[in-house]
């Protein structure tokens, strides 16, 4: 299963999720030494290898130095993986799909543009260091004026950067808050689409699990990686911004390019069999990118996108009681190769019309896969990044468990809310799921100059 929120190419849910992430924690473990983080790629030098254009990194006695670094593709092992901050887009979109993830949203503070524009320039050099296995700040852990606090809290000392990607967003408060207020003078460059997401039948939303001014997703293959990335941001935002609800994630729920196996979530289902891959930039142009001209009023956000974010609990005990026939029937495939129950494999187009005994359609009308296809859909997809969480049990005794669903979209209006309206309706598996948060946010192009901070375009 996809959950409910599965956008419409990625119709199927995942594959056992073992093999690949357990390899990269494995590398993970046997690439940590006694050295600093600044010690370990210091002493890589030049034959570490950075997936395009980066930031490497010397040491200068006490001092973190950037500097231009060697470009390689596929000579570092997963757990040596650096993304490049600066592009054209932000990283950790089209990026291959991590294994871990902590996203936060935050909620700013202070009602000073000038100090907005400086928290988000102090980001952007951050999120440069931290994605290339450097810390927060230029002194790092254990270095810099005695007296004063550290530029970095130092619990990835010694950790590879394990693919860590940093992708940003302003959500619809930051243009008008609740009450309406322009408190950044930024309501005129407000992007139409961007709105807060309906209320969607069945919804149960949490207000301190929902929306926010900014969020910050934080991807790697190291959990430690990804939660040392949030709190040394939301440690620099301290005074201007600070988080309104976060969420770690495990597991993703999809896959992002060619070389990933089909996930499975937590229903045991394969999940993003359909969705849209890195390796085909005419679809992500079509519908993740956000094209020029698309809003005369958010000139800024062209070649940026949308995130959508929900938090979708699910029904683990009650589904774990569920014969395997009505799981199945709920998807639209099969549990073991995830092909649709009309037949054929995985990657075989579902056949919706396709009947079986007293004219009953082999795959349901109200099967997860039929009503999420981009057949059922306009022909609209979107890119998922998706990840399972379990945040302990709830009061009853049960797993807090589910998906949280992460999908980037170039309109919300065409590409997710008539497709998650018709799930939240029509959807069998909606008895085993809750929508229990709910987030959009605009995400602007990437920095693509080292001099340049994210989100510039929206302020000049």
């Amino acid at each position: 299963m996809a959950g409910a929120d599965q956008p419409p190419e990625a119709d199927s849910p995942r594959e056992p999720a073992g093999s690949e992430s357990d390899a990269d924690r494995a590398s993970a473990g046997s690439g940590r030494t006694g050295l600093s983080r600044r010690g370990l790629f210091g002493a890589a030098g030049a034959g570490a290898a950075v997936l395009g254009a980066g930031i490497a990194a010397g040491v200068a006695g006490d001092r973190w130095l950037a500097g231009p670094s060697a470009a390689g593709v596929g000579a570092a092992p997963p757990a040596e993986r650096r993304y490049p901050f600066h592009g054209t887009h932000q990283a950790g979109i089209a990026t291959p799909v991590q294994d871990r993830l902590h996203f936060a949203a935050f909620d700013v503070t202070t009602e000073d543009r000038a100090a907005l524009i400086d928290l988000l320039r102090k980001w952007t050099a951050a999120a440069a260091r931290l994605t290339q296995g450097l810390g927060a700040g230029e002194f790092g852990p254990t270095s810099g004026p005695y007296d004063a606090p550290p530029d970095d809290t130092g619990e990835a000392v010694g950790l590879p950067p394990s693919g860590l990607t940093l992708t940003f967003g302003f959500g619809p408060t930051l243009f008008r808050d609740d009450h309406r207020r322009d408190r950044f003078g930024l309501a005129d460059r407000q992007p139409a689409a961007l709105r807060r997401l309906p209320h969607f039948p069945a919804d149960k939303l949490d207000p301190a699990r929902s929306d926010g001014d900014l969020c910050v997703q934080a991807c790697a293959d190291d959990p430690q990686v990804a939660v040392h990335a949030i709190r040394n941001l939301a440690r620099i935002a301290f005074g201007t911004a600070a988080i309104r609800w976060s969420e770690l994630g495990f597991g993703r729920t999809s896959s992002t390019s060619t070389g990933q196996a089909t996930p499975r979530n937590l229903f045991g289902f394969k999940d993003g069999t359909a969705n849209l891959k890195a390796e085909d930039p005419a679809l992500l142009d079509d519908h993740v990118w956000v094209p020029p001209g698309a809003d005369r009023a958010a000139g800024w956000l062209a070649g940026g996108t949308y995130l959508i974010t929900r938090r979708i609990s699910m029904a683990i005990e009650p589904w774990d009681r569920t014969s395997l026939r009505e799981q199945e029937n709920l998807i639209g495939r099969t549990k073991d190769a995830g092909a649709p129950l009309s037949g054929g494999t995985e990657f075989s187009q579902p056949d919706f019309g396709l009947s079986g005994r007293g004219g009953v359609p082999l795959i349901g009308t109200d099967a997860h896969v039929r009503l999420a296809h981009p057949d059922q859909n306009d022909g609209v997809r979107m890119l998922r990044r998706g990840f399972n969480f379990v945040d302990g049990t709830t009061g009853l005794g049960r797993l807090d468990a589910g998906l949280f669903f992460i999908a980037f979209v170039r309109d919300p209006r065409s590409h997710y809310i008539p497709m998650q309206t018709r799930l939240s309706a029509q959807d069998g598996l909606m008895e085993y799921l809750q929508h229990t948060g709910s987030a959009l946010f605009a995400v602007p192009p990437g920095a693509a100059a080292e001099s340049s901070y994210l989100g510039e375009s929206l302020f000049t």
